[in-house]
């Protein structure tokens, strides 16, 4: 169906905003990708994209294009869901974003055991720790870790996120070991903070005999990847706040060491998101039953719980 596969490439330039992202997330060059879109012009009379040696933006047809366009492709995909239902098999391509932490560490692992269960599946993952708007970038999924905000789509919980304060030792040997909460304010200590745009994480809330505390911590360095807090924390340049599975190996060699076990900061969520459309298709509701099941198990254990 070249015509449908043209409008899918047009979608997905729209959502990515390039023709070689697009293209890329479709598994094709950009020149034919550049090619679809010019045919898809060619057909309509009209200029979708206005084009310059630096950006690539729709023309106000092309986004009144691109709404129409998005009811055809999802009318196609259910009509397709539907038929799938009557097959035993899975088959299709499963978009999927994940924070880098969970994502690296606990989904991709699991994602060739369910290719391999499931031959007639693709999956295509996008790993991130900056909030990603599964409906605008055409996504089926999104695992996340926290407490997600208002939506229209749909939440399963996997399980309860433990949380740990952890520095190397040579910091605290400098720095000293904090013994309260309060000893990471005022600036005494440098707290690695995961900050982005609309970041959950502008502050700390532990877990206290009084409930639930938040502090304002202050440190010299922030960054929108979890990994790079985690890589500076081991060389010993502050402390940080994680998910107990990301820095369970580095707890169990002590090149990270536990601070304030008595008031660890408050469990979070590891859950995922999906549209509740995406229900009525075999591969995605399979790939989440799926994963669901898997994470659960693989989760309790990369937790050390």
């Amino acid at each position: 169906m070249p015509y449908v596969e043209s409008l899918r490439v047009f979608a997905r330039v729209i959502e990515l905003g390039s023709i070689t992202s697009g293209g890329r997330d479709l598994r094709l060059t950009p020149a034919v990708a550049s090619k679809r879109i010019k045919e898809l012009e060619k057909h309509l009379g009209v200029r979708l994209f206005n084009r310059t040696t630096r950006s690539l933006t729709p023309t106000g047809v092309g986004t009144v294009f691109y709404e129409e366009a998005k009811k055809v492709l999802a009318a196609i995909d259910d009509a397709e869901a539907t038929v799938a239902t009557f097959s035993e098999t899975p088959r299709g391509v499963i978009r999927v974003t994940a924070p880098l932490g969970v994502g690296r560490r606990i989904i991709a692992p699991l994602v060739p055991l369910f290719v391999e269960k499931y031959p007639g599946t693709e999956v295509r993952m996008r790993l991130s720790d900056r909030k990603v708007d599964i409906l605008a970038e055409g996504l089926d999924m999104a695992f996340f870790v926290g407490t997600p905000g208002d939506s229209n789509l749909k939440m399963r919980k996997i399980a309860d996120c433990a949380r740990v304060l952890c520095a190397a030792p040579e910091y605290l040997e400098r720095h000293g070991t904090p013994a309260t909460p309060d000893d990471l304010l005022a600036g005494a200590h440098n707290c690695l903070l995961l900050r982005y745009p609309r970041s959950p994480e502008y502050f700390w809330t532990l877990r206290t005999s009084d409930g639930a505390r938040k502090l304002e911590v202050v440190g010299k360095y922030d960054a929108d990847d979890g990994d790079v807090l985690t890589d500076w924390a081991l060389a010993g340049h502050g402390i940080v706040n994680k998910p107990r599975f990301d820095v369970a190996d580095h707890l169990r060699s002590g090149a990270l060491v536990e601070i304030l076990a008595d008031t660890p900061p408050l469990a979070t969520m590891f859950g995922c998101l999906y549209p509740h459309r995406k229900l009525q298709d075999p591969k995605v509701k399979c790939f989440v039953d799926f994963m669901v099941r898997q994470c659960g198990a693989t989760f309790g254990l990369a937790s050390g719980r």
